[in-house]
């Protein structure tokens, strides 16, 4: 299911036309895309937990020639599936 698929779902779901339900599912994104940019945590009851981990700089290796090289330091992006999403996909 694709971003495309997902509006459709919404606006045939709910009341919404396709572009009120494009509208509706951008802020919810962008609200969470903020969040997560402020290091905080965004929780769904029952769907999931989003939040972010720093990984460390740290020494990796080029397949191609074998130098050795620095891989920097960045911030991940991290998703904890909640149990009601866990029970309904098992």
């Amino acid at each position: 299911m694709n971003k495309g698929d997902l509006v459709n779902k919404l606006s045939e779901s709910t009341d919404l036309s396709k572009a009120q339900a494009t509208d509706a599912l951008n802020v919810m994104l962008e609200c969470i895309s903020d969040a997560l940019k402020d290091d905080d945590k965004v929780a769904l009851i029952g769907f999931g937990t989003f939040s972010t981990a720093h990984r460390a700089e740290r020494q990796g290796r080029n397949p191609r020639t074998g130098e050795s090289i620095t891989i920097a330091a960045k911030t991940t992006v991290k998703f904890k599936a909640g149990k009601e999403l866990s029970d309904a996909v098992n």
